[in-house]
């Protein structure tokens, strides 16, 4: 779990027939949008595959482009919204837009139940070159986010982002798949620690931000600017939430002082709202519950692939062990 690295691409299963069957439908929708019908295809074989297949979303690339499957329980009038935020032109800057989907003949809107849609293909960060990760200009895309008010049409239909949702998820998962797990009481304990959700900012903001989710814009002749992807977690909300991932690297000890430094420096210096003069007075708990996230979940998928946690991963619950002990709001010393 390298915090300057984004995850690595999957690859293509060769477990049950109807896992294959749905990512060979998959890839038939990424044809379809790729090509007009009827036209052969001349995309090379390395730009025709599958990047992701995880329960919560499976991405196939086809040459310039790629269609994702979302998760089953993906909430289909909330997923619409965020599409149409995407799509708008207040956040031409921010988000990489979709592509419209090919006619549903040759695929549609769902697969399987599960919502698909279509996106350009972006050179994403480049998981071996962690001194080139992008960190100033992720944090002015979310600075940028954070300061777009919500388009006025749009507004109404927004969902909450799910970063809080998601902290709940991962405790549940843990608790289902692993709840003897020597760990799973460290990180019970500080997850008690973290307040009940109190009405807060509501922002436009990202919801699930790491560097995965970065990509450059694509252009005629080489990458263009770096963009977010990843509209599954979108919405309104507290945008301390955004930057609460790093938050909590830096407060495991996980990501360098001086790295954080860069990041939260250019988020400020680009007017962010998420954190005033003191940053942790907004960013304590928001990073507690991602340090209890990241635990959890490295206790359940541990315990899932029946292996020991990783040197990080037991970072992480040392950390959820110093949380608990401490069960107060302090914060690391550094601010900057």
């Amino acid at each position: 779990m390298d915090p300057a690295a984004p995850p690595s691409p999957a690859q293509a299963p060769t477990g049950r027939p109807d896992r294959l069957d749905g990512l060979d439908r998959l890839a038939a929708v990424a044809h379809a949008a790729a090509h007009r019908p009827g036209a052969s295809c001349r995309c090379a074989s390395a730009l025709v595959g599958v990047l992701a297949d995880r329960d919560d979303g499976t991405v196939v690339r086809h040459g310039p482009l790629v269609a994702k499957a979302h998760a089953p329980d993906t909430d289909a009038e909330a997923h619409r919204a965020r599409l149409a935020l995407a799509a708008h032109p207040g956040v031409a800057g921010v988000l990489l837009p979709p592509l419209p989907l090919p006619v549903p003949s040759q695929g549609g809107a769902e697969l399987d139940g599960r919502p698909v849609s279509v996106w350009p293909y972006g050179s994403p960060v480049a998981p071996d070159d962690p001194d080139a990760a992008p960190w100033e200009e992720a944090a002015r895309l979310l600075a940028l986010l954070h300061l777009t008010p919500p388009p006025p049409e749009l507004a109404p239909r927004l969902p909450a982002m799910r970063a809080p949702l998601k902290v709940s998820l991962a405790v549940d998962r843990m608790l289902r798949t692993a709840p003897d797990h020597p760990a799973a009481a460290t990180v019970l304990s500080a997850w008690r620690t973290i307040p009940g959700g109190e009405p807060g900012p509501r922002l436009l903001c990202h919801g699930d931000f790491h560097l995965g989710q970065l990509v450059r814009e694509p252009r005629p002749v080489g990458d263009g600017p770096w963009r977010l992807i990843d509209v599954d977690d979108l919405g309104l909300g507290d945008p301390a939430w955004d930057l609460a991932r790093p938050a909590a690297w830096f407060a495991a000890g996980i990501l360098p002082p001086e790295v954080w430094s860069r990041f939260l420096g250019a988020y400020q210096e680009a007017g962010g709202p998420a954190v005033g003069g003191d940053p942790w007075v907004q960013l304590d708990v928001p990073a507690r519950a991602l340090t209890v996230q990241t635990a959890a979940l490295a206790v359940a998928k541990s315990t899932a692939e029946r292996r020991p946690l990783d040197e990080v991963e037991d970072v992480m619950i040392d950390t959820c062990g110093r949380i608990a002990g401490h069960r107060t709001d302090s914060a690391p010393s550094a601010s900057t």
